[in-house]
């Protein structure tokens, strides 16, 4: 079943937490591609310095000011996409980091995207990876996640303890740097990082 508008339109903390375990599917073609979302991080509005929101509303951020459930695609390093999807109330820029995935449908074309990758566990462990195992590029931007090309269905599974820790890459984001705001299933191999200390 897809998630409805009213999943996205809550705080982004638990959106965040809430899509571990959730199934992102992408229609390429006549196949659908799939994967269980493993590991999330949440960019909470213009006060998070590390949200790109908190430098204003611009033609990059301005989906993210937009109504709730849409993706949010951007490129980083010139060439890697990144999949977020955009939660809380429409005028209140906040969203989700798709950040790696445990393939689940079409695995084989997803390991053709990926070109390079040999195991299960290297197909979408990473948001630059999920997004080329998942053919997902800047035409998905603020693609509808209640539509036909790119959505995320609730399966009932149940992705077992969480782990919050503080998300990967922001160490200019000052005080935000080390906000617990990245949330994975505990144990799973395809979550992109080492795990944290609590977990070894």
């Amino acid at each position: 079943m897809k998630l409805d508008r009213s999943f996205y339109d809550r705080p982004t903390l638990e959106v965040a937490r809430d899509l571990l375990g959730k199934i992102l599917v992408r229609r390429l073609g006549r196949r659908n591609l799939s994967g269980r979302i493993v590991e999330t991080e949440a960019y909470v509005g213009p006060n998070d310095l590390a949200c790109h929101a908190s430098k204003g509303r611009t033609p990059r951020t301005d989906v993210m000011f937009g109504p709730p459930g849409h993706a949010y695609v951007y490129m980083i390093y010139g060439f890697h996409y990144c999949l977020n999807v955009v939660t809380e109330r429409e005028g209140y820029p906040a969203a989700v980091l798709i950040r790696a995935l445990e393939p689940l449908g079409n695995i084989e074309v997803m390991r053709a995207l990926r070109n390079k990758a040999q195991r299960d566990i290297d197909i979408a462990s990473g948001p630059g990876k999920l997004c080329k195992a998942m053919s997902v590029d800047k035409s998905l931007n603020r693609e509808d996640l209640a539509g036909k090309k790119l959505w995320i269905e609730d399966s009932g599974f149940d992705p077992g303890p969480v782990i919050a820790s503080p998300r990967v890459g922001v160490d200019y984001a000052g005080e935000y740097r080390d906000k617990p705001w990245r949330f994975y299933a505990r144990g799973n191999p395809h979550v992109s990082r080492t795990r944290c200390k609590s977990e070894t």
